[in-house]
């Protein structure tokens, strides 16, 4: 299961990174657009306002040995490295990912030498490739939704995390189901999602909350910011119709194809509020 759903992760994003980055840049995350989700801004803005925002919410001061677990193409890795002067480690499921964040770090001037270094490698977030307590920072954005064990995920972030330092995990989640069941029409909403993108399945913001307690993390705080990036669908929808985004969805295969024709999904999901933006973070002391 585990191994047959990396492949599909891998697959996924080896054939639409590519893609992604033509029209969209290195960032790929969601946008912040204020927190009512009413600012009208540049999209590339809105990437990197989220990220701003995030590092504020979270108060992150001065990590110097950073992890970004889902790393991307290096957009975030390569943008924390260079506000904080930190040594930023990137994984990812993903050799075309992993390679292209090479060559973005080299060109950033970030791969060797003196100052902020970003290095990426492909690694199982489920068992990663680092010792106890390596790092004074973990970033995690939009990549716990693809962790088919949430909890494992969760305690190998809390295992690799040093003593003070935090965890920031944010991800896609369903809405809350404390009073409220999921309707069997909501499960099959879901379903659709997964299936396009990849995912095992997806949470509550209220169960990643009672996972992190379990795991003995402390000081843990939480918030949905669903209304402040719900706006993304609609310019990732719009730009889609460019004749650039047309002609590179008819080269990159079925799977990006598919992705591209399914976007109304999430879209639609954050209009029911089924779909949250969950946000989590906490310590290890």
């Amino acid at each position: 299961m585990t191994s047959t759903l990396n492949q599909q992760i891998q697959q996924f994003y080896d054939a639409s990174s590519g893609l992604w980055e033509q029209i969209w840049g290195e960032h790929m995350h969601h946008g912040y657009y204020g927190a009512d989700g009413a600012q009208k801004k540049d999209r590339r803005q809105a990437q990197i306002d989220l990220i701003e925002e995030l590092l504020q919410w979270a108060s992150i001061a001065q990590p110097k040995h950073i992890l970004d677990v889902g790393c991307g193409i290096g957009g975030s890795s390569l943008y924390l490295a260079e506000k904080f002067n930190a040594n930023v480690t990137g994984i990812t499921l993903s050799p075309v990912q992993a390679g292209r964040a090479i060559d973005c770090a080299r060109s950033a001037g970030m791969a060797a030498g003196t100052g902020a270094i970003a290095q990426f490698q492909v690694a199982d977030a489920l068992n990663m490739p680092f010792a106890d307590q390596s790092f004074d920072f973990i970033w995690s954005l939009e990549s716990g939704e693809h962790m088919p064990d949430k909890a494992k995920f969760m305690q190998e972030c809390y295992r690799v995390l040093k003593p003070g330092g935090t965890f920031l995990m944010v991800t896609w989640c369903h809405r809350p189901i404390d009073r409220q069941p999921l309707t069997a029409e909501e499960q099959k909403h879901l379903a659709d999602i997964y299936r396009v993108y990849c995912l095992p399945y997806v949470l509550s913001l209220p169960e990643y909350e009672a996972i992190a307690h379990s795991l003995n993390f402390q000081h843990i705080r939480t918030a949905d910011w669903s209304t402040a990036v719900a706006p993304f669908w609609d310019v990732v929808i719009d730009s889609t119709f460019s004749f650039e985004a047309i002609v590179g969805l008819l080269t990159s295969g079925w799977t990006t194809i598919q992705a591209a024709l399914s976007l109304g999904l999430m879209q639609r999901g954050y209009q029911s509020g089924l779909v949250r933006f969950g946000l989590l973070s906490a310590t290890r002391q």
